[in-house]
């Protein structure tokens, strides 16, 4: 949901319409808040959910267990998430990176203390991580009304946020089913590979791997967001050929880096796995699966990338189509088949998440290449337009 937050604002930064950005960024928070409610009621009969899509009953009571645990964490992401999109849309990285610094630190702390010290196990961990959430929650709020790089973009508190809501929720909505199609595929296919014959030994294998890939996701998940800042900035602006030729440079950048990590993975198959287990078995199963790692991880240089350039346009419900059909209707069926009906177990599982993030990466390819950033310039200056409502030009004029 919170790219929406990305695109509005962004391109509002680059129109320069800056006392509309902290009315779209509460405007946000409102409509997140509204979200963790409903998604509170998931995290609490997260057991019996699992259990019903048929996980062993061991899985599903620790499973609840941190689900449970983790609720005060969704309300740290309903603020949070607008708070760090309303920051980024004005380039104010700096901050951010510092404070994330410092609280992973504490938290890496306090999970030691909480889970190895004091033995609270599952819980402990659970609470900490929603703990160390909050506290970015607070340090984050504290610099948007304290710093005076905020100062033009963030007027304060208004009532303002709850008009215009509908035009944003439509967005925020498209937002929504594009990246949690993304999200939820590559986790599905973690809980489909508890269903295999030896679950156990599948489970901590695409555990593992998925750790790997989760780590390459979260560096490319950066450049991905310096592409959707960077051209819905320049599109703002009424620049296209500045945002056209960014999205070329971020992408260069990114298969480049992606190439050296998958080298990393393939030459270091047997230590890596080391950092998690001593098991020969697991160690095993996880060698077999890194060449598909390794192509993942390459792919990852490509797909968020485009992922963060179609944020920045304004592309979210076209691609969440491209994740419907690429992700379910092909690469899904094509796991469980391979998954299921082969020998190849948890690597046919994974063959079918390879085939569909594959599919997506080339659909977007062709989308961004067809692109007339000319147009969409013009659609920029209209959803700004949009965004903004009668509420917020009353505000700039007021300004």
């Amino acid at each position: 949901m919170a790219s929406a937050v990305q695109t509005v604002c962004g391109q509002a930064y680059g129109a320069k319409q800056y006392a509309a950005m902290g009315i779209i960024c509460q405007r946000a928070m409102i409509l997140h808040l509204g979200a963790a409610i409903i998604l509170t009621a998931i995290y609490w009969f997260a057991g019996p959910i699992l259990i019903a899509i048929g996980q062993s009953e061991s899985i599903a009571e620790q499973g609840q267990i941190f689900a449970r645990s983790l609720i005060l964490q969704i309300y740290a992401f309903a603020l949070l998430c607008p708070m760090q999109r309303f920051l980024q849309a004005q380039n104010i990285v700096n901050p951010l990176a510092y404070m994330s610094v410092g609280i992973f630190l504490l938290h890496i702390l306090l999970s030691w203390l909480v889970v190895d010290v004091f033995k609270f196990g599952l819980l402990g961990a659970g609470l900490t991580l929603s703990f160390s959430w909050w506290l970015l929650v607070i340090t984050t709020g504290l610099y948007i009304l304290l710093s005076p790089n905020c100062k033009e973009t963030w007027t304060g508190f208004s009532w303002k946020a709850f008009t215009g809501i509908w035009p944003y929720f439509k967005l925020t909505i498209a937002s929504a089913v594009m990246l949690c199609l993304e999200i939820w595929y590559s986790q599905g296919l973690v809980l489909i590979s508890g269903l295999l014959p030896n679950p156990t030994l599948s489970l901590d294998s695409i555990s593992i791997c998925m750790n790997y890939l989760n780590w390459d996701i979260c560096f490319m998940l950066g450049l991905s967001t310096a592409a959707s800042v960077r051209v819905s900035n320049e599109l703002g602006a009424g620049h296209p050929k500045v945002a056209k030729f960014s999205v070329f440079i971020v992408n260069g950048n990114s298969i480049l880096i992606s190439a050296i990590f998958s080298a990393i993975i393939l030459i270091f198959r047997i230590g890596l796995s080391n950092l998690f287990t001593s098991d020969p078995e697991i160690i095993d199963a996880v060698s077999n699966l890194t060449p598909l790692l390794a192509m993942s991880v390459f792919l990852n240089g490509i797909q968020p990338i485009l992922s963060g350039v179609a944020i920045g346009s304004g592309w979210q419900s076209i691609v969440a189509y491209v994740n419907l059909t690429a992700y379910y209707v092909i690469g899904l069926p094509i796991g469980c088949v391979l998954g299921f009906k082969t020998s190849l177990g948890v690597a046919g599982i994974w063959w079918g998440m390879l085939t569909g993030v594959f599919l997506q990466t080339v659909t977007l390819i062709i989308l961004t290449a067809r692109t007339n950033w000319d147009a969409e310039v013009i659609k920029a200056a209209d959803r700004v337009k949009t965004s903004a409502n009668e509420a917020i030009v009353d505000l700039v004029d007021a300004v």
